[in-house]
């Protein structure tokens, strides 16, 4: 069974969210290979707050649901390759599992669909007149 010590650096200070000493005494004897990889954010409670913000300014824009939108998006640009059956099939899949980043390339690639497809432009919470567009919208 795998075992999972989680390592934080914050500039020169490593800190464990275990004892490494206490898990090592549990292993078995034998050969191990430790292998550090950064974890990945999940995508943020704000990231999703915004493509639904966006969504609801699509439904209204084109009067098409906003759920409608949403797996219009992740059919267009979420989508995974399965092997179902002894063949490969393309399915889309949800939000929920994207981590940040992939969550912010989703983002982008619906802001730029949305400002080319349907003449939409989708502000970011930075851009000048986001404030505003939040109260429309919300």
């Amino acid at each position: 069974m795998a075992k999972t010590l989680t390592l934080i650096k914050n500039g020169e200070q490593v800190s464990f969210d275990k004892e490494p000493a206490a898990i090592f005494k549990t292993l078995r004897n034998g050969r191990y290979t430790v292998t550090i990889a950064r974890e990945k954010e999940p995508r943020s409670l704000d990231q999703n707050a915004l493509m639904w913000l966006w969504f609801t300014c699509m439904e209204a824009e084109t009067g098409t649901p906003k759920q409608d939108i949403h797996d219009y998006y992740c059919r267009k640009f979420n989508r995974k390759v399965i092997n179902w059956n002894g063949r490969q099939e393309v399915i889309a899949q949800g939000t929920s599992k994207l981590n940040k980043d992939e969550f912010a390339t989703f983002l982008n690639k619906i802001q730029a669909d949305a400002a080319t497809e349907f003449g939409i432009s989708l502000p970011n919470p930075e851009d000048r007149f986001f404030e505003e567009f939040y109260q429309t919208y919300r």
